[in-house]
């Protein structure tokens, strides 16, 4: 789809698989269907970027710098789906995903800007190889990790110790990674 500001790729597969869960303790956002922890699991986001950058580079293209706005916009979104319980590349208000990652990663004065998502959801103890397999399985997500245009991403996995919606109400890790160019 085209948008003003340049090419925007949306990539709208996700993976989505339930385990049987189990549950590290966290942070505190709650959320209206009762008392949650959403904790943000920053080891398995360096792990998922180190296991990014080392496909990207066996493929012949250049590592992704990691960018504070897209992490931001990546956490933002991570922590909405487990609280509001739901699993969707647009924001609980409808809102598209390029629209939200934009008030984190704006144009900022560049001619050229371009996003793209990767989401997934699985048992707590998913571990960053087994997140990288997954999305490499999808040929949707598998084209967003190897796209030559990407030059920055923003991953941020969290886990809920209970989420509603498609999740059951089970423990859950939510990964969402945020893909961008600016020029």
């Amino acid at each position: 789809m085209r948008r003003r500001f340049g090419v925007v790729l949306a990539i709208l597969a996700a993976t989505a698989a339930a385990w049987a869960i189990v549950s590290p303790a966290g942070a505190t956002p709650k959320s209206a269907a009762g008392a949650q922890r959403i904790a943000s699991m920053r080891p398995l986001d360096q792990g998922v970027l180190a296991n990014v950058n080392a496909v990207r580079v066996a493929n012949g293209l250049r590592p992704l710098i990691s960018s504070s706005g897209l992490a931001a916009a990546a956490h933002q979104h991570s922590v909405q789906m487990a609280v509001d319980g739901y699993f969707a590349h647009n924001s609980a208000d409808g809102g598209s995903f390029d629209q939200r990652i934009a008030r984190f990663y704006p144009l900022a004065g560049r001619s050229y800007w371009s996003v793209g998502e990767n989401l997934l959801w699985s048992s707590p103890d998913v571990d960053a190889s087994a997140a990288l397999q997954m999305w490499m399985h999808s040929p949707e997500h598998r084209a967003n990790l190897l796209s030559p245009r990407w030059r920055q991403i923003g991953i941020s996995a969290v886990h809920a110790t209970t989420a509603a919606g498609p999740f059951g109400g089970h423990p859950v890790t939510i990964i969402t990674a945020d893909f961008g160019v600016r020029r």
